[in-house]
């Protein structure tokens, strides 16, 4: 059996992981890489030694993982840490991601929140970004337990996602509401299962 490669993007609390769990309940092998980020970013890990190389020690709890509220601190408010981190993390984070993908059959679902800007959507045989708008998402953020502060920072942080939507090859809008976002989906899988897509 061939491999699917399809990429999941989306900002933050635009409706990408309630896609993601919907796509998984379809019977596609799902890889989140916030859960790989979690790995790296565990005590011995590869992430972990990146991040104290850029921050120091006190980037890190005592147990020896990254402290990821202190980080998240650091890189929202100086774009230049983000982006050293990004340069860091994200070849780690793609590089566990093909180890994942080289063993599976079938559709293999890729779920990240910087596919495109950080250029790993072109391994994908599709990349679809979920979008909403921005005062939904930030509401929606905020009803999550993000603080308003703190959820419009990363959502600046993010930009105004030109860049993603322009590196997708299908955007699936959020702008109504959980039944209309379900119909799309639905649409979407069944097009994956009849195209030729394993």
């Amino acid at each position: 059996m061939s491999r699917f490669l399809l990429g999941l993007t989306g900002g933050l609390a635009s409706g990408k992981s309630t896609v993601g769990r919907w796509l998984a309940e379809a019977g596609f092998e799902m890889v989140d890489a916030d859960r790989v980020v979690a790995e790296l970013y565990a005590p011995g890990g590869r992430g972990a030694a990146a991040v104290r190389e850029l921050f120091g020690g006190e980037a890190l709890t005592p147990e020896g993982a990254v402290d990821r509220p202190r980080v998240a601190e650091i890189v929202f408010a100086d774009d230049e840490a983000r982006r050293s981190l990004e340069h860091a993390v994200h070849p780690l984070v793609r590089q566990h991601f093909a180890e994942i993908a080289g063993a599976a059959e079938g559709i293999v679902v890729y779920e990240a929140t910087l596919l495109v800007e950080s250029g790993h959507c072109e391994v994908f045989d599709l990349v679809v970004s979920v979008e909403a708008p921005e005062e939904k998402r930030l509401e929606w953020a905020v009803a999550r337990g993000m603080d308003r502060e703190s959820a419009a920072a990363r959502l600046a942080a993010q930009g105004d996602g030109e860049k993603r939507r322009s590196g997708a090859d299908h955007i699936l809008w959020n702008d109504g509401t959980l039944d209309d976002l379900r119909k799309k989906v639905d649409e979407l899988i069944t097009e994956l299962s009849t195209s030729g897509a394993p």
